[in-house]
């Protein structure tokens, strides 16, 4: 599942590069078929607008927020994109300069206050950013385009007009959520942050969202707090990007990258720093596994550790037999990967891009098993009972179980990230296929497929093209768990048509259709088909 590419071309360096918004939908260009199946939309978020004026925005994920949709209509496909317009995306470009302080690109004061206003509008704190560049889902009826903030962005799917900024704060007390929620069937949405809990310490929240009103209220005004895990550090929470759900567990993974919040809370005002400055590594914690039943929402007390990670995805998470198996994307050890996702690293030539990647984390796709049923006794002896998996669990004498994953995929420097399963159908159950986006070095350039119980893989890949995320959408009349289509965005910077939405088959990675633009589109994070 390793790429078998390089890129000394550094055609990769084209898709962190600013993109115009159209006016109107482009027809593409069809190749193959497109399956009937498919009418609906694919939606992606990433960023568009990577600097403003003179004004660079420095990281990854800085730009601002760009919206994309391919449209699919009796085997035709258009597409369409549009920024939208948040108020730090509206205020950038209404005064010419970067406004509201990104992850890793700090706003300065404006220039023309004089000295006394800019003390003053010290004291008014942060304004946190609401530039939602990572992610759209549905809440009831509506959609929203999401970063990790407390902001959400009320869209319109359809035209891609932006509707309004919602303060997840106002709701329900957290900080801000991730950008992965887990949806059940009937439309409930579940998420994850970090928040104040009891005596002045850090927590993490989780919250429900129920499914459409009968009444047509908003469900975000019907939000709840549903459980809370402890935080292992009292004013520095880890960093979370998203968590596990099974049928009736949740699992929190606390990594030992941590948010400063002091460092938060003051350094902002004192000088020029932003969010990635008030990150830190605890170098002592390793991992910590927390679970909690979903319903009713409670704690399970009990200290699952295991040695350093790093974590942005999970694949998919399900209980067999007494245990939750909890499969993941991780990086060894406690470093922050973000450190290498500056866009100066991004945009560097091949070499130095694999040098840079030769001092990094490195990726593992991991599955680590929990028991449930914990007995005192069962001290030094691997609790895990499951024929299927090499993981283990050991009870230690202070009550602690050190969890031993096993690997499923690992190859240097090669990532499968931003995971994707047949969510409909297998989300918080037993399954079979992940499929992924393969990184070379951080750089985006295959499809891969992982048998997770057979540890068999596939890869599309063709040279100098660099997909996003592979999307699942299954077959109608589906029998197997893969039967149906995966849609990924493939930049190809040297061609005539610099763009093309790719349609292949689940089951092999063959190629089914694809549908050329005559535009460049630049990197996009995460999204979702809307049928």
């Amino acid at each position: 599942m390793a790429s078998r590419f390089e890129h000394p071309a550094g055609g990769y360096r084209k898709i962190f590069e600013t993109a115009e918004e159209l006016a109107e939908a482009l027809p593409a260009t069809v190749t193959g078929r497109i399956p009937s199946f498919l009418k609906g939309s694919l939606l992606r978020l990433g960023p568009g607008l990577f600097e403003v004026g003179d004004e660079p925005f420095y990281h990854l994920f800085d730009g601002q927020a760009l919206m994309h949709k391919f449209d699919f209509k009796n085997g035709q496909v258009t597409y369409f994109r549009k920024f939208v317009r948040t108020d730090a995306y509206v205020r950038a470009i209404t005064e010419k300069r970067v406004v509201i302080t990104e992850f890793g690109t700090f706003a300065y004061p404006d220039p023309c206050k004089n000295i006394f206003s800019r003390f003053f509008s010290y004291f008014k704190g942060v304004e946190v950013t609401d530039n939602c560049l990572v992610n759209v889902y549905p809440v009831g009826e509506d959609f929203y385009a999401v970063t990790e903030t407390n902001y959400i962005t009320k869209v319109n799917t359809d035209t891609l007009e932006t509707l309004k900024k919602v303060d997840m704060c106002n709701y329900i007390n957290i900080n801000g959520v991730t950008a992965h929620p887990h949806i059940e069937r009937d439309g409930t949405v579940y998420n994850i942050g970090n928040c104040m809990g009891k005596g002045a310490t850090l927590a993490y929240n989780i919250v429900r969202i129920p499914p459409t009103q009968k009444d047509k209220s908003d469900p975000i005004e019907k939000s709840k707090v549903v459980v809370q895990f402890p935080s292992h550090e009292r004013f520095k929470p880890s960093y979370v990007h998203s968590f596990g759900m099974s049928e009736n567990y949740f699992v929190f993974v606390e990594t030992p990258v941590k948010i400063n919040l002091l460092k938060f809370l003051s350094a902002w005002s004192i000088r020029g720093s932003n969010y990635m400055d008030c990150f830190e590594s605890n170098e002592s914690q390793g991992t910590l596994f927390h679970i909690a039943r979903k319903d009713p929402g409670e704690y399970i007390d009990h200290k699952f550790k295991g040695a350093p990670i790093g974590m942005f995805h999970h694949i998919n998470t399900y209980e067999d037999q007494g245990f939750v198996v909890v499969d993941l994307c991780a990086w060894k050890g406690f470093e922050f990967v973000y450190n290498y996702l500056w866009l100066a690293n991004l945009r560097a030539n091949w070499d130095e891009v694999k040098k840079a990647a030769m001092m990094a984390p490195q990726p593992e796709v991991r599955r680590y098993v929990i028991p449930l049923d914990i007995h005192k006794e069962e001290q030094g002896k691997n609790l895990v009972s499951l024929p299927y998996t090499t993981a283990t669990a050991t009870m230690h004498a202070d009550g602690m179980i050190w969890l031993e994953p096993e690997v499923l995929f690992s190859g240097p420097r090669q990532a499968f990230e931003f995971p994707q399963i047949n969510y409909e159908r297998y989300g918080g159950k037993n399954y079979t296929y992940a499929y992924g986006l393969g990184l070379n070095h951080f750089i985006p350039d295959r499809i891969c497929k992982l048998n997770v119980k057979t540890k068999e893989t596939w890869v599309w890949q063709e040279p100098d093209s660099y997909p996003s995320e592979p999307l699942f959408v299954q077959t109608p009349e589906a029998v197997d768990e893969d039967d149906g289509v995966l849609l990924t965005i493939v930049a190809v910077p040297g061609s005539q048509r610099p763009a093309y939405l790719l349609i292949l088959n689940a089951k092999d990675l063959s190629e089914v259709a694809r549908a050329e633009v005559e535009c460049s589109i630049p990197v996009t994070f995460h999204g979702m088909y809307k049928p």
